[in-house]
């Protein structure tokens, strides 16, 4: 059985390239290693492979801007070409651009692939390029909805909570791109965030975790109907590698522990919880958070 999902192992990523070296490079007698570029560690990678680890089909999501992304090295084995497998990573891409808070995504399509993008709703833009002195390449692009479990309203809400009364929030284009009660990804602005070593500045990046942490308990308040006043009474954060690409933020459930039902005795409420800020699909910095939640007063 096909399974599609990024390179986890050294010599997987290692077969991922291999496989975008023969189908996009060998053929032009291009040298191993041009198929590969300077921001694969802050992309977004997927491929097919089937029940003996056999590599079929990669491709590779990169952020452009806040909102905008795109889709390159799309190769499918020779031997599997025809059955769909194109399709499956494309729609493997889409889904983690909307989770990410991109709104459109394009691609550059060789001549002989129009056709194959117009079917998945892409629409051709224009020339774009010549590969290799012979290979035509287009512009196409495609407008994406957010994902079908994103919980849209509560999200805009505390988005609007968040640049009302905080105004770092707003300068720093804080969003919530998807929360579905199980798991919140936010990100912000890469450009206004960046150092001068041109990655995400250090403080912008606790500021996302701590709003990001933040904006969990907020989210589950309002989902138990629930009322208290949330501050951050400790945190830690660890910086594991620059972020120089859009970086963003996620909080899972299962990072989560404390008890909400306090505050239907009027008692204060304690959440513990860990963000993890990513650079593409790599553990950047975590974080550590200790919200309380003050009880109204009765």
């Amino acid at each position: 059985m096909n399974v599609c999902r990024s390179p986890k192992t050294a010599l997987e990523f290692e077969q991922y390239y291999q496989l975008r070296w023969q189908i996009l490079r060998q053929p032009w007698e291009q040298p191993l290693g041009s198929e590969r570029d300077d921001i694969e560690q802050e992309s977004i990678h997927r491929m097919i492979i089937d029940e003996n680890d056999n590599v079929l089909a990669v491709g590779r999501l990169e952020k452009s801007s806040q909102f905008a992304g795109q889709i390159r090295f799309m190769a499918v084995n020779t031997n599997t070409q025809g059955q769909g497998l194109g399709q499956q990573i494309i729609a493997a891409l889409e889904h983690q651009a909307q989770k990410l808070g991109i709104t459109e995504v394009t691609l550059n399509a060789r001549e002989d692939a129009v056709g194959f993008y117009q079917k998945l709703g892409y629409s051709l833009q224009g020339f774009s390029h010549l590969l290799f002195g012979e290979i035509k390449h287009f512009v196409m692009s495609k407008v994406l909805i957010h994902e079908s479990n994103h919980q849209l309203q509560v999200s805009t809400a505390l988005q609007n909570v968040w640049h009302e009364t905080i105004p770092l929030s707003k300068a720093m284009n804080i969003k919530i791109s998807y929360f579905d009660g199980k798991e919140l990804i936010a990100h912000c602005d890469g450009g206004f965030n960046k150092n001068l070593h041109n990655t995400m500045f250090a403080g912008s990046i606790y500021t996302l975790a701590t709003l990001s942490g933040w904006g969990w308990v907020y989210l589950q308040l309002q989902q138990r109907q629930l009322k208290g006043d949330i501050v951050l009474a400790k945190a830690d954060i660890k910086y594991h590698a620059p972020i120089a690409g859009i970086g963003y933020a996620k909080v899972s459930a299962g990072s989560v522990s404390g008890d909400f039902t306090r505050l239907t005795l009027g008692k204060n409420a304690r959440i513990s919880l860990t963000v993890h800020l990513y650079n593409g699909e790599n553990i950047a910095a975590t974080f550590t958070g200790n919200y309380a939640v003050i009880a109204p007063k009765l």
